[in-house]
């Protein structure tokens, strides 16, 4: 890259055997560092040849399951068991992650919506476009970990996407069910436009990603779920040679049909859920109430599932706006 191009300096050598830890270091001048940068922790693990991995978390500065997981696989002082290259960020949106926000909080944009991002545009442009031009191209396979942050709860899935390359599509598919989440699902996204998950996915990329719990928080179960799809993704890629660590249960696959399975608030107000996340329901079956606030004795307004399904996503605050997304309800495939 020359001076032209991305500012943003790597502090590692990517070709270097060994262990490294160091920074993607992005000049940053604020009010009180006239001469500031923005420090992203990076990792690299490097052993002999093999494919390389890229490991994230973090996309989403309220989400922990990723960061935790990745800064105690960062901790590895054996690299023995590794064959290729593994490439661990972390907190990927490195301010939101600071500031325990979605949005970074110096441009508020999702990093998870402005890829391929700008060499020269705001912060998260520049990160995202640092992923795409650097990061990206010497990767193999892709793992970004994801979870609710604090508005949103999940079941803990791991998720691959509906490609037009399907033979891309069956290597994603088959790194997914490798991880050994308790769920696996063709996710149908909102908006697939500007995702860290379209832009690996359009350049080639074995990409996967998860949902792992949420609101906010961590918990012994979730941590572990993320940990374990770390080892069993590298497991898969080839690159740490142990074996596979099976789910605690059999994994449960679901599908989701477009248009069929995100329930929208169309009120601004208080929840009453009248489901729990995991549940199974059938089509019509009442999942909340929503309570009007401004003044007493209006009657709540009543959600009913779209399908029958499994509650795999809830709102986590109790108060909700207008256009939040309430529930999602996800078909229970067939797991044999």
């Amino acid at each position: 890259m020359t001076l032209r191009d991305n500012p943003i300096v790597a502090t590692i050598d990517f070709e270097k055997e060994g262990i490294q830890h160091g920074f993607l270091r992005l000049p940053h001048s604020r009010d009180d560092s006239a001469w500031g940068a923005i420090m992203i922790p990076v990792t690299q693990m490097k052993n002999g040849d093999g494919p390389t991995a890229l490991i994230t978390g973090g996309n989403h500065g309220d989400e922990y399951e990723g960061p935790v997981a990745l800064f105690n696989f960062a901790g590895r002082t054996d690299i023995s068991d590794i064959q290729g290259r593994v490439i661990v960020i972390p907190a990927m949106n490195y301010p939101a992650f600071c500031a325990a926000t979605r949005v970074s909080p110096i441009d508020n944009l999702n990093m998870n919506r402005i890829f391929p991002g700008k060499p020269h545009g705001s912060v998260t442009q520049i990160i995202a476009d640092f992923f795409t031009r650097v990061l990206l191209p010497k990767a193999d396979y892709v793992l970004d970990i994801h979870s609710g942050g604090k508005t949103l709860d999940f079941v803990p899935f791991a998720t691959c996407h509906e490609l037009e390359d399907k033979d891309l599509q069956a290597r994603c598919e088959a790194a997914m069910k490798a991880l050994n989440a308790p769920y696996f699902i063709k996710l149908m996204e909102i908006d697939a436009g500007g995702m860290y998950d379209t832009q690996a996915e359009s350049m080639g990329k074995v990409f996967v990603s998860t949902e792992l719990g949420g609101g906010g928080t961590t918990t012994p179960r979730s941590v572990d779920i993320a940990k374990r799809s770390v080892d069993n993704f590298l497991i898969h890629a080839g690159i740490l040679q142990a074996d596979i660590t099976p789910s605690e249960s059999r994994p449960v696959g679901l599908a989701m049909g477009e248009g069929q399975s995100y329930v929208f608030c169309q009120h601004t107000g208080l929840v009453e859920p009248r489901v729990m996340l995991g549940d199974r329901v059938s089509k019509g079956d009442l999942i909340a109430r929503i309570h009007i606030t401004e003044r007493t004795a209006m009657p709540p307004v009543h959600y009913h599932a779209p399908r029958d399904g499994l509650i795999i996503a809830r709102h986590v605050p109790s108060l909700i706006k207008m256009g939040d997304c309430l529930n999602v309800v996800a078909e229970v495939m067939d797991t044999e």
